[in-house]
């Protein structure tokens, strides 16, 4: 949101649209897959003493030991899952067009650019502004 005011306060009239870039397909279903681990690691530590039995399986001893604190474990169920499932949704990518030419890529550049990095690479491909030619330095 940064960087869109920005933009739009240096090129006055520039539309600038915000859009996800889609992570990889693994990693969206993976991420889908994440809340329904979470809730049958949760409801296993609270059902588990009906539930093995039933299978015929004798009780791992690492489900005791959960068991003991059930609070600290689903809670930490619950906070592994959820960064696990924000780390899987996020692409790292930040990806700026201008008039439907790439201008920087944070996935092929590896870093993030600065704010008047990206002011002069919009700057150039833009057509000289009826404001002047030097609105940009004026803002800087």
């Amino acid at each position: 949101m940064t960087m869109k005011r920005m933009l739009e306060t240096s090129f006055p009239g520039i539309n600038v649209f915000l859009h996800n870039y889609p992570p990889a397909f693994p990693k969206r279903v993976l991420s889908k897959i994440m809340p329904v681990i979470q809730v049958g690691a949760i409801a296993t530590i609270m059902a588990g003493d009906q539930i093995f039995p039933r299978l015929g399986i004798t009780p791992p001893p690492l489900f005791y030991s959960l068991r003991a604190n059930r609070f600290g474990t689903m809670a930490t169920i619950w906070l592994i899952g959820n960064f696990a499932q924000s780390f899987l949704q996020s692409s790292g990518a930040f990806e700026v067009y201008c008039n439907g030419d790439l201008v920087f890529s944070k996935l092929a550049e590896q870093r993030f650019p600065s704010e008047f990095e990206l002011r002069d690479l919009i700057g150039s491909r833009l057509p000289p502004s009826p404001f002047g030619k030097n609105m940009g330095n004026v803002l800087s």
